[in-house]
This record gives C-alpha cells, sequence and structure tokens, in this order.
C-alpha cells in the first residue's frame, strides 16, 4: 500500500479531466443541432460518438497504471 493521500496519480487524474471535457464536448455538440428535435447529423451521429468517446477514457483513465517512482 501507497502512503498517498490520494488514489489515483496526477496522470490519472489529468486523464479524467481529459475524458470530462470530451464528455460535456459531445453533449455541446448535441444540443448545437439546428435539426428539429436534434435528428441532424450533430445529433444522431458525431455528438453520441464524441460522448462515448469521453466515456471509454473515462474508463481508460481510471484502470491506467501509474509509473512506479
Amino acid at each position: 500500500m501507497s502512503n498517498t493521500p490520494f488514489p489515483f496519480s496526477k496522470k490519472n487524474y489529468r486523464l479524467m479531466l481529459i475524458g470530462l471535457g470530451l464528455i460535456v464536448l459531445g453533449f455541446i455538440l448535441i444540443g448545437l443541432d439546428g435539426e428539429p428535435h436534434g435528428n441532424g447529423v450533430l445529433g444522431l451521429t458525431i455528438g453520441p460518438i464524441v460522448t462515448l468517446a469521453g466515456f471509454i477514457f473515462e474508463f481508460y483513465a481510471i484502470f491506467a497504471k501509474t509509473e512506479k517512482s
């Protein structure tokens, strides 16, 4: 067991912030769709793909190994 007060390293937290940014960007892209009810390309294709990529990146950030000093 490590004696650090945080469960993750600085690298993990940085990757988590990037993943959170991707998720927020995906929801913004979905909301920017000009078609009614979000039935355009942004609302049905690009936004959900970016959001899903953000969630996958979050899982990677949680399970990423930290370097041993």
